[in-house]
């Protein structure tokens, strides 16, 4: 076969391009068609769509009367924290409970006897003859016993007193009873004061040259310093 002219081939190509442009006209507009009628179909028969109850209900709200405002008072204040106290040295009076004896208005002949009965004179502080007084012998002791026993509480704060105690020193110079003359005004103080006294000694008081038991007024004091 003879080979084709080049016009029958432009005229070929001509031809062809033209069935391809009519060919996609068709199909554009065909699927312009099926989309349509699928878009239609879709809508006719797509199940119907209903809207759920999302409302709430609103809770009643109650007034509730307040109780009126409290006023809050100031804080206190700050209570300054007392010196620490420090115990002064302890005034131990020898105050003795009779009058100084002088033989020129006292012979000795005069002078009654000892009292026989130590153990009742022992009872209740009574006038006692004597002729040389007691001495205390263990001051400084005292001092560290007193120092021991007073109350922590008073002794924090800073109170101090005295207390007036008669004591029955008996033929060795040992105290045998105490009692409280006058109260310091604090039982605790009056109580450690009582409890030194048993502690004090002495020496022997004299009457005609012989030892006697006896009655004396002794004065322990309970102090501080800031």
């Amino acid at each position: 076969m003879a080979e084709k002219s080049a016009e029958e081939k432009h005229a070929y190509h001509v031809n062809a391009n033209d069935r391809f442009k009519r060919s996609a006209e068709q199909w554009l507009y065909g699927g312009i068609i099926v989309a349509t009628v699928f878009h239609f179909g879709l809508f006719k028969f797509f199940p119907e769509l209903t809207a759920s109850d999302v409302s709430f209900g609103v809770n009643e709200f109650e007034a509730i009367e307040l109780p009126p405002e409290v006023d809050i008072p100031p804080p206190p204040e700050q209570i300054s924290r007392p010196a620490v106290p420090v115990v002064a040295a302890a005034e131990l009076e020898e105050d003795i409970t009779i009058a100084p004896t002088t033989f020129e208005e006292n012979p000795v002949e005069n002078l009654p006897p000892p009292p026989s009965d130590a153990s009742r004179l022992g009872d209740q502080p009574v006038f006692t003859p004597m002729e040389v007084r007691p001495e205390l012998k263990n001051s400084r002791e005292i001092q560290r016993l007193l120092d021991r026993l007073y109350p922590k509480m008073l002794k924090d704060a800073g109170i101090g007193g005295t207390v007036q105690v008669y004591v029955f020193i008996d033929t060795e110079g040992n105290v045998q009873n105490a009692q409280v003359n006058e109260s310091s005004g604090y039982e605790a103080l009056d109580q450690a004061a009582l409890e030194a006294a048993y502690q004090l000694r002495f020496s022997p008081a004299l009457n005609r040259d012989k030892k006697v038991p006896v009655w004396i007024s002794q004065n322990i004091t309970f102090s501080v310093t800031g």
